[in-house]
């Protein structure tokens, strides 16, 4: 054997044969090498108890050296087993602390005849870049989540139109266990993003650190090499679930190779794997695909006894942040003023909500999510509701009001009580009426506005029947003002009208209000 030496790459050969199961004769025939020869190189594959992934670890140097370099004794297993060792120094250094130095003490306590320090760190990084080598970039568990969409779509079928549709597909991976999320939406949007986002939070039960998106436009509004702008939607989502935003820098693809490597493997594994018929929705869609990406999880990484589950579940799951009880809401923006009656108006809903009175008449910033409503001024928070839906209705803090604090503005229960009473007495009654039904009176300041606006649109001596025929029906509000004038009901003739209005003696003025 030492004699005639083989070629590294049929000796490599000559082991996989084994591994597959063809017998002895059978590699003799295939490799052309004689039967006792490969007798003997199995013998010596046994007797340093060896398995193929340690061959596949071994470059053809070291390989020689444990099987053609002819020796008096057997062959030192110093290199077996450090090589041996390297798969656990490459899943402890990803845990937080962990050097190369502490796993160089315990390589040294396991085989004190072992390699001094320097030729240890050497080895490794010659084992390292054989295993992984695109990727020199070390990470810690539970500190960066990388994101992408696949470039390549899947489709599904319409239900309405039968026709195919395209739909994306989202990719995750943690930087440290290589633990990977794969998800079918229907959209780049941010909406959908955030979505796919917190689904892998929950597929890994826990935040890490940091999200690494690539520059999606639906994550970052401008790359920029210092200071990138991040969407506020996507701000908001990761600032949730306490995580930074730091995306991937353009024109450096040692940033984004991560979780381009899991877009590649999710093409050969799931991709190619999919029923050849497109399915009839994204649920469905997805529950093959996760099928998939778990058995994807569950198979052991290249040259190593371990899977990324494996690895997930022992070193990094304990590292990741606690997700909070409740989910992140998508918010939408508005830039408003703050009205004089110290509110401000959702279009949306067509709801009114208060703000504090010092306010009035300063442009506010309105974040709004399904359930919440907070209002902005120059970055400080200074209201927050509980988001109703009910149509020109009020939502008001009594500590935001004027009334409480004797703030003057322009607008006042006097100030429309006595606009109303330049018009009529009956006016002025009825006006009054609405400011007692509201609970505050500047929640009616608006009803009240509007309801004196149609004397200027219509003529005073409309609204003066219009409001004798609200008050006969018992209603004070602008909404009954507005159909009585939109239906002409007050050109009903007089004999036709509801009972006459009150005395008005004993109308309250502006002072009852304060």
């Amino acid at each position: 054997m030492a004699n005639k030496p083989i070629s590294m790459s049929k000796l490599r050969q000559l082991f996989k044969l084994y591994a597959q199961g063809k017998s002895k004769l059978g590699i003799s025939e295939i490799t052309g090498m004689s039967r006792n020869t490969v007798k003997k190189y199995l013998k010596l594959f046994f007797r340093l108890k060896l398995t193929i992934s340690d061959i596949e670890l071994l470059s053809n140097q070291e390989l020689e050296a444990l099987f053609n370099k002819e020796q008096s004794s057997p062959p030192p297993d110093h290199i077996v087993k450090l090589f041996k060792f390297f798969p656990q120094v490459d899943k402890r250094l990803k845990q937080r602390g962990m050097t190369m130095l502490k796993m160089f003490g315990e390589y040294s306590e396991l085989h004190p005849e072992g390699l001094k320090k320097s030729s240890f760190n050497h080895y490794y990084t010659l084992w390292k870049q054989r295993v992984d080598p695109s990727m020199h970039m070390q990470h810690k568990a539970g500190d960066k989540l990388f994101i992408d969409f696949a470039g390549e779509k899947l489709k599904i079928v319409d239900k309405e139109t039968g026709e195919l549709r395209p739909v994306e597909v989202f990719v995750a991976i943690l930087g440290a266990s290589q633990y990977t999320y794969v998800e079918a939406v229907e959209s780049q949007s941010t909406e959908d993003l955030i979505t796919a986002c917190e689904n892998a939070l929950h597929y890994y039960g826990g935040a890490p650190a940091a999200i690494v998106p690539d520059n999606l436009k639906a994550a970052v509004i401008k790359s920029s090499k210092y200071e990138p702008q991040i969407n506020e939607n996507f701000s908001g989502f990761a600032s949730h679930y306490s995580m930074a935003v730091i995306p991937a820098r353009a024109y450096k693809p040692k940033d984004k190779a991560l979780v381009e490597g899991a877009v590649k493997i999710a093409y050969n594994r799931i991709y190619t794997n999919l029923p050849s018929e497109p399915l009839g929705s994204i649920a469905d869609l997805n529950k093959a695909i996760h099928e998939l990406l778990d058995r994807h999880n569950d198979t052991l990484f290249k040259g190593r006894n371990y899977s990324r589950k494996e690895q997930f579940e022992e070193m990094e799951r304990s590292e990741l942040q606690e997700l909070p009880q409740k989910g992140y809401e998508l918010r939408n923006s508005l830039q408003l003023t703050v009205m004089k009656n110290g509110h401000i108006f959702i279009q949306p809903d067509k709801h009114y909500y208060s703000v504090p009175y010092g306010h009035i008449g300063r442009k506010v910033k309105v974040l709004y999510s399904k359930s919440l409503i907070e209002v902005y001024y120059r970055y400080e928070l200074i209201a927050s509701h509980a988001r109703v839906r009910s149509p020109y209705n009020y939502t008001t803090e009594p500590s935001h009001l004027a009334t409480q604090h004797q703030y003057m503005t322009d607008w006042s229960p006097e100030y429309f009580l006595n606009q109303a009473r330049s018009i009529h007495p009956d006016v002025e009654y009825y006006i009054s009426q609405v400011l007692i039904k509201k609970k505050h009176p500047e929640q009616a300041y608006k009803s009240c506005q509007g309801i004196l606006s149609f004397s200027r649109r219509l003529g005073e001596k409309r609204l003066i029947k219009a409001c004798q025929r609200a008050h006969g029906y018992g209603l004070y509000q602008y909404g009954i003002i507005e159909t009585i004038l939109t239906k002409k009901l007050d050109t009903l003739d007089d004999q036709e009208l509801p009972l006459s209005m009150p005395v008005h003696e004993n109308i309250r003025g502006g002072s009852y209000y304060q």
